[in-house]
């Protein structure tokens, strides 16, 4: 298990053959704006198979930008090569962005990987962030969590301190709180024996080890009727069905454990203009390709009480 941090891109060089492509970065405010312990995140699917990677995630970073409030945390899944150098090429990447990645290499015999991106503005500070990982699982398809650590401010305070510590750590330390985000892409087919079991207790796992707060977000696509107690058997909550219980929905993608779910909702895929000789099976219209064959999931959530 090898730690690092996560990167802010600089100026670092690309292939001559990447292209930059201008994402809308037109929401400037932050979450911290209104309520410094709320956190927003979405999670998407970007569809690597798709023609026009490049184009799809710039409208599909575009759109997540355009969120109000601002979003502080993204967890991307099958990011394909070409998509990838579009992330590591975007001067808007750069400037407002910290990566898990920021190699623009995919893992050995993948055709695509997870990429997690922090905004700067909730998480430049370095006592916000720690450090970021990637846990191999049993997988048929050489997937792995990829983990990053953070810490939220705690919505109740306290004033006591002893008087040889140093303030600055002793208000960090006491009013804020580890938490774990986890990105996954769990097993896609129904093939048995399912490993999907066996991901989500490792997942939980890497929860309750960095101290018991935080979240698992990606594809869960559900797969077999097995599925349905996963979350359950291992002491994990759906915020889906915590929010909207009773109503079926057509995702299953954020779990948490001592964190407390505000909100979440569906995104819609929009979709973008390719080659007009196209037929229309890509979107409304001969040319027109969906940003992605997934939907993706806006979550906000805070810390939950002690």
């Amino acid at each position: 298990m090898h730690l690092s941090r996560l990167i802010l891109l600089r100026n670092s060089k690309l292939g001559t053959n990447s292209t930059t492509h201008r994402i809308d970065h037109g929401n400037s405010s932050t979450a911290s704006d209104t309520e410094p312990s709320l956190l927003n995140l979405v999670t998407w699917n970007v569809d690597y198979s798709s023609p026009y990677a490049a184009k799809r995630i710039t409208a599909i970073l575009s759109h997540i930008f355009s969120l109000t409030p601002a979003i502080d945390v993204i967890f991307m899944q099958e990011v394909s090569r070409d998509a990838y150098l579009t992330l590591l090429a975007s001067p808007d990447i750069r400037r407002n962005w910290l990566l898990s990645d920021a190699n623009g290499v995919l893992p050995t015999n993948q055709q695509f990987t997870t990429i997690t991106l922090l905004s700067r503005s909730r998480f430049s500070a370095s006592p916000n962030t720690g450090p970021v990982w990637r846990v191999p699982y049993p997988s048929r398809f050489g997937r792995d969590a990829l983990c990053a650590g953070i810490f939220l401010p705690s919505h109740t305070h306290h004033s006591n301190r002893h008087p040889t510590e140093n303030p600055n750590l002793a208000m960090h330390n006491r009013h804020h709180h580890r938490v774990r985000l986890i990105n996954v892409h769990l097993d896609s087919l129904p093939i048995q024996p399912s490993q999907r079991p066996k991901q989500i207790a490792v997942a939980a796992e890497l929860l309750r080890a960095g101290g018991g707060r935080g979240l698992v977000a990606g594809d869960f696509n559900p797969v077999l009727p097995s599925d349905a107690t996963l979350v359950e058997e291992n002491g994990l909550r759906d915020a889906w069905m915590e929010l909207h219980p009773g109503q079926s929905g057509f995702t299953w993608g954020v779990v948490t454990v001592g964190v407390e779910v505000r909100g979440i909702e569906v995104l819609g895929p929009g979709v973008v203009d390719g080659d007009s000789k196209m037929g229309g099976d890509g979107g409304e219209g001969a040319g027109r390709i969906a940003w992605s064959d997934h939907s993706g999931l806006r979550c906000s959530f805070r810390l939950g009480p002690s």
